[in-house]
């Protein structure tokens, strides 16, 4: 059965205190409306529209990066779910088959729960997502009569007997296009909001003669995001979840609750990642590596049996090779490191290449800005760079070359040269005890004068 997803995507989120159109706001660096686009994506959906209001062109723009055959609509004024889903009638029109409704605030819905959606809708022409509540509060209710759903009661209009139901409304449907917004051209805005609302399908379909159903699903899947607290329970939730697939691949985690992942963290079996490692997006980590505590990761590619950090920083355009070691407090940026090459100490790499089996002294750096445009470091195979050299770019130091301790390097090193750009040390007896007593005597005397 084709399916195409709707997104509603238009609130402006009033209770996030932000500038940001709410969906934009982010869970584990990537947007809330990725995440749910994400969710549909799993069912191959023909047509995907997006349904903006505030922030549009912000939003269109995220969805396009996202997915460039998305189509995004507006609308222009917020009356309801029912008046939003309206806005994406022309986008659909012609389409035969399943119109699934989804909310761009609400990222955690799985593919496997929409796929149970799209094979309920095989038996019923309307197919709700609901979940049971622990608390079920203000959230509408379900009411079931076997796999019948009968009807959907808004909280502020149920009885007692129906808001002891535990079985809520998540907001999410599935139904058949053309019954879809043939449906919708019925509903009213005749309540207290003058809204049009998505709710009111299901009793217009039992009206017809129309079945529903109800499909239910964990509620930590309808997590929705409407507040920075709302931001920080979902996040809360990505990460628990994240660290526990990792954990069930066989990845290390000696401190889960201290390990931050991105959204598309990809991490190998047998890798070790010690406490407070963060990822930002775009890390892939291969088997066997080990990352040490309190480094920061991304936009890099990390492969297997390297060791990384503590402290380190690895930035977009890290590669390092197999067996690569990049020790406390060092930064690589737009680098490959090759395979057995050794970076420990106190270090910054960037825009550079590092040759097999090298060994970067404590304190180097690739001066690679000048102030205007970066430029390019090369360091053969084999090399040694002896620790508080400056490697001014462009320059280049051959395979098995050196240089010394404290050296200013402007020019090409070649192959197997040794480089000392540094100037004579010059040792003068006594003086440091004269120039201490002399410094000490002024200090004294502008104490005196102060007084």
């Amino acid at each position: 059965m084709q399916t195409s997803l709707v997104i509603l995507a238009a609130g402006k989120g009033t209770r996030m205190q932000s500038d940001l159109p709410k969906v934009l706001h982010q869970v584990a660096h990537a947007p809330l409306l990725v995440h749910a686009m994400r969710s549909g994506a799993a069912l191959e959906p023909a047509h995907q529209v997006i349904v903006a209001g505030h922030g549009a062109d912000a939003v269109a723009a995220a969805a396009a990066e996202e997915d460039p055959d998305a189509r995004v609509v507006l609308q222009e004024e917020q009356l309801g779910t029912g008046h939003a889903v309206m806005q994406a009638r022309d986008d659909l029109a012609g389409f035969d088959g399943t119109v699934i409704v989804l909310y761009g605030d609400t990222p955690f819905i799985t593919g496997d729960t929409l796929a149970a959606m799209v094979t309920a809708r095989a038996d019923h022409d309307v197919v709700v997502l609901g979940f049971d509540a622990n608390d079920p509060a203000r959230y509408g209710r379900l009411k079931m009569d076997g796999d019948t759903l009968t009807a959907i009661v808004e909280y502020k209009d149920a009885s007692d007997e129906e808001r002891a139901i535990t079985l809520c409304n998540s907001g999410v449907m599935a139904c058949d296009a053309g019954l879809l917004f043939a449906l919708l051209d019925k509903v009213s805005n005749d309540n207290a909001s003058g809204e049009y609302y998505l709710t009111d399908v299901v009793a217009l379909a039992r009206a017809e003669g129309r079945s529903a159903t109800a499909v239910i699903c964990p509620q930590e899947e309808t997590l929705g995001v409407d507040s920075r607290a709302g931001l920080a329970r979902a996040e809360a939730l990505f990460q628990a979840r994240a660290r526990t697939e990792l954990l069930e691949l066989g990845v290390t985690l000696t401190a889960p609750d201290t390990v931050h992942l991105a959204h598309d963290t990809i991490i190998g079996r047998d890798v070790v990642i010690e406490p407070n490692v963060v990822f930002g997006p775009g890390v892939t980590v291969e088997t066997g590596a080990t990352l040490r505590a309190f480094s920061h990761l991304e936009g890099c590619h990390v492969s297997r049996g390297a060791i990384v950090g503590p402290y380190a920083r690895l930035r977009p355009g890290a590669e390092l090779a197999e067996d690569t070691h990049i020790g406390n407090f060092v930064e690589i940026k737009n680098a490959t490191i090759a395979e057995g090459a050794k970076v420990n100490h106190l270090s910054y790499i960037g825009d550079a290449s590092v040759g097999e089996k090298t060994n970067i002294g404590a304190g180097t750096i690739t001066c690679n800005y000048d102030g205007f445009m970066k430029h390019h470091t090369e360091i053969g195979a084999g090399a040694f760079i002896g620790s508080d050299t400056m490697l001014v770019a462009p320059v280049r130091v051959g395979d098995r070359a050196m240089t010394a301790t404290g050296s200013v390097i402007t020019e090409d090193v070649p192959d197997g040269a040794l480089a000392l750009a540094r100037a004579r040390q010059d040792t003068k007896p006594g003086r440091a005890i004269r120039l201490f007593e002399f410094l000490k005597a002024r200090k004294e005397k502008a104490r005196k004068e102060q007084a």
